[in-house]
């Protein structure tokens, strides 16, 4: 039940936001947030790019020391974490 309305919730921001704001998922832990993002992303887009903190490799966790040039920062994440095969990143899910 929870997932189908978190679900539809992203649905709405997706359709009303136009890709123009972030969306922030909050609860307690392990309530399955980051999976029904994860199928959120998998559904509705063509491509995204998960990064989980808690995996991250020190040098894309250091990419978030300075987040105030955002455009720079998915620049740079793109090469570390998207395949080579996808030219343009649709969305990006952080977890941790």
């Amino acid at each position: 039940m929870f997932k189908r309305k978190i679900y539809s919730k992203m649905q709405e921001w997706k359709k009303d936001s136009d890709g123009k704001t972030a969306l922030l998922i909050e609860g307690a832990r392990r309530i399955g947030k980051s999976t029904v993002v994860e199928e959120f992303a998998k559904n509705e887009y063509e491509s995204y790019i998960l990064i989980d903190f808690a995996r991250a490799s020190k040098e894309t966790k250091e990419l978030f020391e300075d987040v105030s040039d955002l455009n720079f920062l998915f620049l740079q994440l793109q090469p570390k974490t998207a395949p080579p095969c996808l030219r343009q990143i649709q969305i990006f899910l952080f977890t941790r």
